[in-house]
């Protein structure tokens, strides 16, 4: 015999916390088609002359990655996916097949992307992006009129 169950809205519901991490394991760490979406942790660095900018894409090779920049935004996108499908034997567990990431930054200041340059090593890019000339601080002199006294 079944018995009855008074129902609570609050029976099974989740805390915040609990909510937080399954939207983001959903949104960030779960496979989506065979891979893993990950996103490139970057250090972004702007002085005079340049923006300089550096992102972390172990496992990528530069020709699988994809840097754009379009007005004051910089996009990085890359996909890496395993080339060969050779039996080894039997996979119990296989997450290395695709990986992918897409990132979008804004950038400080207006650059010459024209005159960017990249360099990848040891899995990490970096991305040197001259500034505009307009971007660049200028130095206006001050002249002393002869006539103030103190």
């Amino acid at each position: 015999m079944s018995s009855l169950m008074r129902w609570s809205p609050f029976r099974n519901a989740m805390t915040l916390s609990e909510a937080l991490d399954r939207l983001f394991d959903e949104a960030f760490i779960m496979p989506r088609n065979g891979g893993m979406m990950t996103m490139p942790s970057i250090d972004m660095v702007e002085n005079d002359d340049n923006v300089v900018v550096k992102a972390e894409i172990p496992g990528f090779n530069p020709e699988n990655v994809d840097v754009r920049v379009e007005g004051n935004v910089l996009s990085l996108r890359g996909e890496y996916k395993q080339e060969s499908e050779k039996q080894e034997g039997q996979y119990h567990v296989r997450e290395r097949r695709m990986s992918s990431f897409n990132r979008t930054i804004p950038l400080p200041a207006e650059v010459n992307a024209d005159k960017a340059t990249a360099e990848f090593e040891n899995g990490v890019l970096t991305l040197t992006l001259p500034k505009h000339e307009t971007a660049k601080p200028k130095r206006i002199s001050i002249a002393a009129k002869s006539g103030n006294k103190r």
